[in-house]
């Protein structure tokens, strides 16, 4: 088996509640500043677009549903292609009145080449449906790529483990935050992921933002080996995380 360097990019960014513009233009000015050049995949958190809970703590996004050839997934797709990069985004999407947490994955051209729903919605998340989709192993830039959001992590050796076995890289957007005092579980749960299935690790996350749910930061890319070779540093954001990634090389060491 070949090592395949792979740049990689976790975009840290705060929370725009229903500011799906401002969204955009903020990701839009990042992929096309100095510090994304030559970067060839990038990771976006979790309802990013969006937003996860209103500054009043409502949680239901079924207002900001689209489908998967709406406008969202449109202008993701297009920002894959002009910036030529593998894009992944996330997407409230209404499926004929279902409704799911998404996230789609697109490739250099902005063709959509990978679709998963989030398989265990988190309690406040009630609007969302447990995907029905499987777990997808994707063949993209030369290696294998599989997906899950935020609390799926609990549940993915038994629920996908033979996906992430295949895989050389896990994409893992988050909106994660840990009780105060309690620190940061993704420190054991990620590390521990990564040398059980030999597999690397990308994880964007919320970054601190106000008025609404606080973002805990802490983006990070992991190799296969369970190291964390980049990190969001503290503080607010935008944060871009990057590395290169020797990911087959990686999964053959003991």
């Amino acid at each position: 088996m070949s090592a395949r360097s792979l740049d990689v990019v976790a975009l840290e960014l705060p929370q725009r509640f229903g500011d799906r513009r401002g969204a955009f233009a903020e990701i839009e000015g990042l992929l096309g500043s100095p510090a994304l050049a030559g970067a060839e995949l990038v990771l976006l958190p979790e309802l990013i677009l969006t937003g996860y809970v209103s500054p009043r703590g409502d949680a239901d996004l079924r207002r900001f549903a689209e489908p998967l050839d709406g406008e969202s997934a449109r202008r993701l797709a297009e920002l894959a292609r002009q910036h030529g990069i593998a894009l992944a985004g996330p997407l409230v999407e209404d499926s004929r009145g279902i409704f799911y947490n998404s996230l789609l994955v697109f490739d250099r051209d902005g063709r959509r080449v990978g679709h998963y729903r989030k398989r265990h919605p988190w309690f406040p998340e009630r609007w969302a449906s447990p995907g029905d989709l499987g777990t997808p192993v994707l063949d993209l830039l030369g290696v294998k790529v599989t997906v899950a959001i935020c609390f799926d992590i609990h549940f993915l050796s038994e629920d996908a483990g033979e996906a992430l076995d295949e895989a050389d890289l896990l994409l893992f957007p988050t909106a994660w935050v840990d009780p105060r005092g309690e620190g940061d579980a993704r420190a054991e749960l990620l590390p521990a992921l990564a040398r059980r299935h030999r597999v690397a690790i990308v994880n964007a996350n919320w970054g601190p933002s106000r008025p609404a749910l606080g973002g805990q930061g802490g983006s990070r890319i992991l190799d296969a080996q369970g190291r964390s070779i980049a990190v969001a540093p503290p503080g607010p954001g935008p944060s871009v995380v990057r590395a290169a990634l020797r990911l087959a090389q990686d999964r053959r060491v003991s």
